[in-house]
């Protein structure tokens, strides 16, 4: 694999150099851009392959694929009188923006691909969406847990809408547990059954052989009390409310 550059590393950053590190015995070499200086020094210190550089240029001259993952609104001051040559290759993990406007900003020929890499991949677990495909970035992030590319930014902005759901997913396990505190188990109790009952929701969708429908059917008997909360909680109105906030969402990422 190439020299790996990331600018900006924070969570994201930080779990693609663990998710290619971590365990690993022959990782690649890798330059981290220098701000975030207490993340990159730790990250420095427990990898032998990890440098860090004194500036954005020096990252990108020493590496032939380039991470950037800065906020969004840093962008431009982050990527400012960047020179990337056309031989290397960008991979674009900023939330919303396009690669017509990373190509702008960074007034390059080289091939820019978009991707969608979640913490997960510090453990190598999670599928990463990439578009355009490109052989060396699909097989970057193969390493980190599965790459899924597609042809098309449209399609990309659905996968990032889906990602949104993320936080609301642990919301609703973290409202489980305020219930079942307020009907006197303890709190750590609680917290220990249900972090232990949706993971093993995790280990069952790991079976691809059964849809998300039938998963959810052989969990339920009719008329049992798995049907009572769903059809109660996950009516025709709230599923209508939770297509409409991702299509507003999808439109912003438009």
């Amino acid at each position: 694999m190439k020299r790996i550059g990331i600018i900006g590393v924070g969570e994201i950053g930080r779990a693609i150099v663990d998710g290619l590190c971590d365990g690993v015995e022959e990782p690649p070499e890798i330059h981290l851009s220098p701000r975030g200086a207490r993340t990159t020094a730790e990250l420095a210190e427990r990898y032998e392959n990890v440098h860090v550089c004194p500036d954005n240029q020096e990252v990108v001259n020493r590496s032939g694929i380039v991470v950037i993952a800065v906020r969004p609104q840093d962008r431009s001051e982050a990527l400012a009188g960047l020179r990337v040559d056309g031989d290397t290759v960008v991979v674009n993990v900023m939330a919303g923006v396009a690669n017509d406007d990373l190509r702008g900003t960074l007034a390059t020929d080289a091939p820019l691909v978009r991707a969608i890499p979640l913490p997960a991949i510090r453990e190598r677990r999670s599928i990463t969406v990439t578009c355009p495909s490109h052989p060396e970035v699909d097989a970057l992030f193969e390493r980190l847990g599965g790459s899924l590319p597609v042809t098309d930014e449209a399609d990309l902005n659905v996968f990032s809408a889906l990602t949104a759901t993320l936080t609301t997913h642990y919301r609703y396990l973290a409202t489980l547990t305020e219930w079942a505190t307020s009907q006197g188990i303890a709190a750590d109790d609680a917290d220990r059954y249900v972090r232990g009952l949706f993971q093993s929701v995790g280990r069952a969708l790991g079976d691809g052989s059964r849809s998300l429908h039938t998963l959810a059917a052989d969990h339920e008997t009719p008329n049992g009390i798995n049907e009572r909360v769903r059809t109660a909680w996950f009516d025709p109105a709230n599923s209508a409310a939770l297509r409409r906030t991702l299509d507003d969402l999808l439109r912003d990422l438009g």
